[in-house]
């Protein structure tokens, strides 16, 4: 009988940069996705901490920002130092299959995600 070898469906990915658990090998929102989902929660994030919050790189974030920006997805508005991202909720969802919806549904599917965690997460900053 052969020997089976690894599995190519582990379920497990690298460790997640947002603690120690385990990331799957693959997940239904692409990272473009999860950033979209982070500056709609929090507008006024900051790049390292959206890596953070994704499990990307920082160079990783800050191109995946410069995309949804170019596709018109968000607008960077520059406050002092800081920069603020607007959401337009309102742009198609860009592969065919899924053009007829636009992005405002998802992100409105997950707003209470948001919300709900946010509660859970100790505030020292």
């Amino acid at each position: 009988m052969p020997e089976a070898g690894p599995d190519p469906h582990p379920g497990d990915g690298p460790p997640a940069a947002t603690g120690g658990e385990s990331r799957p090998s693959w997940t239904i929102l692409t990272n473009h996705g999860h950033v979209l989902l982070a500056v709609a929660a929090h507008p006024d994030i900051l790049v390292e901490d959206l890596a953070l919050r994704v499990g990307i790189t920082r160079r990783a974030a800050l191109h995946i920002l410069k995309d949804l920006e170019e596709a018109g997805y968000i607008h960077r508005l520059k406050e002092g130092r800081r920069t603020h991202y607007v959401v337009e909720g309102s742009q198609p969802f860009r592969h065919p299959a899924e053009s007829h919806h636009d992005v405002g549904a998802l992100l409105r599917i997950f707003k209470d995600d948001e919300v709900a965690s946010d509660s859970k997460r100790p505030s020292g900053r």
